[in-house]
């Protein structure tokens, strides 16, 4: 049996370290300048910058208990792109597809896309789970 592609073995250790919530794993196969976009229009939507930023993206998730479960992946040069099912129990819940286009730069993943089957239904799951804080607190927040 061949030996499976370095990007690919990456992405496996990807979703393993993620599932355990392991940072220190995730942090050997994402570069610590990594840009990771979230699509939609919901709090924990955007580009995350950095290492940091992703972490801290992730950490919001795990308090959504979101999982995800690999369907399918491709490889293609410095591009892997990954079909996998998203799901959470909390709230309403959320069960649906994604599809993830990582770019490898030396070895690590540096660049994310991330698209959603049901943007909408993503949209109004997120906003059910984190919810803004109340008008005169965010205003306070921002002086």
């Amino acid at each position: 049996m061949a030996e499976k592609h370095a990007h690919l073995q990456a992405i496996d250790e990807f979703f393993a370290a993620y599932a355990a919530h392991d940072v220190a794993r995730v942090r050997n196969v994402i570069a610590d300048d990594v840009t990771w976009f979230i699509p939609g229009h919901h709090p924990l939507a955007g580009m995350k910058h950095g290492i940091g930023e992703l972490m801290a993206f992730f950490d919001e998730l795990g308090k959504a208990r979101f999982q995800a479960q690999p369907i399918a992946i491709a490889l293609s040069g410095d591009y892997v792109i990954d079909h996998h099912r998203g799901w959470s129990d909390v709230g309403p819940g959320l069960d649906i597809t994604w599809c993830l286009v990582f770019r490898f730069v030396d070895g690590k993943i540096k660049e994310v896309i991330n698209l959603s089957s049901d943007q909408h239904k993503a949209d109004l799951f997120f906003w059910s789970v984190y919810k803004l804080a109340k008008i005169p607190d965010r205003l306070a927040a921002a002086q």
